[in-house]
């Protein structure tokens, strides 16, 4: 059996120079570019940023979705969603740094 990717996220709000605690993450996942999203299930941030309990993709997994609630960290973005390919047996950790006016996602490790 192949082995699964993981995935892990956290939140930084740029502005307040700290994390952003209770952002609710969505982890989505599909085999191709044409089968539609499975949500695979939620979490939130902790006071850390840190979103411990999402789960792993489902085998087969090509690719990837974090959708994330930040409207209480943002006056402009209601919502940011990030989709990436994962390689299974690859760990992904994928940190979102917020500010009230743009992000940016990295690949981390």
């Amino acid at each position: 059996m192949k082995p699964t990717a993981s995935v892990s996220t956290h939140v930084l709000d740029t502005a307040a120079g700290r994390p952003a605690e209770g952002v609710a993450v969505e982890l989505s996942a599909r085999s191709a570019d044409v089968t539609p999203w499975t949500v695979c299930g939620t979490a939130v941030t902790d006071a850390d940023g840190r979103c411990a309990g999402l789960p792993e993709p489902p085998g087969g997994a090509a690719h990837v979705r974090l959708r994330f609630d930040v409207a209480r960290h943002s006056p402009f973005f209601p919502e940011v969603t990030v989709a990436f390919a994962v390689v299974p047996g690859e760990h992904h950790h994928v940190p979102l740094l917020l500010s009230p006016f743009g992000y940016s996602v990295y690949r981390g490790s």
